[in-house]
């Protein structure tokens, strides 16, 4: 109780500063409204938004102690949520109040220093100034409906509007037989944060066997935390068709590290409940071992690591030991969740292309007009899309759910499909 009360205090009084300094740009703006039932209903309403946050961070801190449930994340995604769409605005509203308090303080300090004027033409500066300052509340209000409108449509439609991101890659050692194959990748499912919306991911299963795939490759993170947030999703992924078959590895989120457990047996069976829903929805989870995909009479191989990522993220994974007894092969396919594996681990070996997620594209960015931006980029240099080094290629697939943040804002889901050639 003393940790959350140490913790909260200081974010509500941060939260009262910004909404009493908001208000201060708004006020005069509803005080221009003739209808008096009108100002009081904005003014109420505009408050009662402000003691409903205040409520639900309270509720949240003293009532959740430990992230234990599944239904906890979707409580704090819906959280962070309310707190984007409603005081993100308000950061920009206010830059437009202290730009006007600036503008105050100067003034007062040459008028200061200046002789006094005569009666109406301080009358007349006074009136100007009052246009001026509603003028400067009426652009913050217009520019902070931007983020508004943004937040409200990624909370919405955005985290649904999932997008294929196509790619064509050739190879001079691809077996023959194998020219022409159709991978289809998705990453970082979340399955937890979808909070049963199961007719939402079963339109989008539906656009991922338009693709008509050969192989499904799917790279970490299917749950949250908890295997309990599979429960009931069996039927709707098991729907995803491949002709050659579905592949999955565990992403850091799988291995319930970001919860308290009673005992080490509970975590252990935690893990062991996610790992057979890969089974129940027709994956066949690779732990640090490759399998070899034939057609005809050439081979190559799919290798799959465990998570491997810098600290503070375990490094389950073991390159080498999934890589035994595959010298044979000429082409190879690796899937691991972090891409930060690719450069400690990867470059330098013989594998061709690999398949990671994890970065999500922080599900906020820019990628339109040639501009690639997002600021997950300053931690993960390669983030989203494909990259490559000398003759090894990295694909990074931006996130088909999300976490924290219940939405995206200018970073759509992904379904990513490769054509090798």
């Amino acid at each position: 109780m003393r940790a959350s009360a140490f913790l909260i205090i200081p974010l509500l009084i941060f939260m009262f500063i910004v909404d009493l300094y908001t208000y201060r740009g708004l006020k005069p703006l509803i005080n221009k409204i003739q209808n008096l039932y009108i100002r009081k209903a904005l003014k109420l309403f505009y408050w009662l938004i402000s003691v409903f946050m205040f409520a639900a961070f309270v509720l949240f801190f003293f009532r959740i102690e430990h992230v234990q449930r599944a239904d906890a994340y979707v409580y704090f995604s819906y959280l962070i949520g309310a707190f984007a769409l409603f005081y993100i605005p308000k950061f920009v509203l206010i830059l437009f109040v202290l730009l006007k308090d600036v503008q105050k303080i100067v003034s007062w300090l040459i008028g200061a220093l200046a002789s006094v004027k005569k009666e109406n033409k301080f009358e007349s500066k006074s009136k100007k100034k009052m246009e001026r300052s509603e003028f400067l509340y009426q652009m913050g209000l217009m520019l902070a409906a931007i983020p508004f409108a943004s937040i409200l449509y990624g909370v919405t439609k955005g985290k649904f509007k999932f997008r294929i991101m196509q790619e064509s890659l050739s190879f001079p050692n691809l077996p023959k037989a194998f020219q022409g194959l159709r991978i289809v990748q998705i990453s970082d499912m979340h399955l937890g944060s979808f909070n049963k919306n199961f007719e939402k991911i079963d339109k989008a299963v539906e656009l991922i066997n338009e693709q008509k795939p050969d192989i499904i490759l799917f790279t970490g993170d299917l749950v949250n935390n908890f295997a309990e947030e599979t429960e009931g999703w069996a039927p709707v992924l098991s729907k995803m068709n491949a002709s050659m078959g579905k592949y999955s590895i565990l992403g850091n989120h799988d291995y319930g590290d970001y919860s308290h457990w009673p005992s080490a047996e509970a975590k252990a069976k935690n893990l062991k409940g996610i790992k057979d829903f890969h089974q129940e929805a027709g994956f066949k989870l690779l732990l640090n071992e490759t399998e070899r995909l034939k057609i005809e009479d050439d081979e190559i191989a799919l290798i799959g690591v465990e998570n491997w990522g810098k600290p503070p993220f375990p490094q389950h994974g073991d390159l080498d030991a999934a890589m035994k007894d595959n010298e044979d092969l000429s082409f190879k396919l690796l899937m691991s969740h972090d891409p930060s594996h690719w450069d400690e681990k990867v470059l330098g070996t013989d594998i061709d292309l690999t398949f990671a997620g994890h970065t999500h594209g922080m599900q906020f960015g820019i990628e339109r007009a040639g501009i690639k931006w997002s600021p997950v980029q300053y931690k993960y240099p390669r983030w989203g899309g494909l990259y490559n080094k000398g003759k090894q290629f990295l694909y990074v697939n931006r996130g088909f759910g999300y976490i924290g943040f219940p939405g995206r804002i200018g970073m759509p889901p992904e379904i990513t499909l490769i054509e090798l050639n």
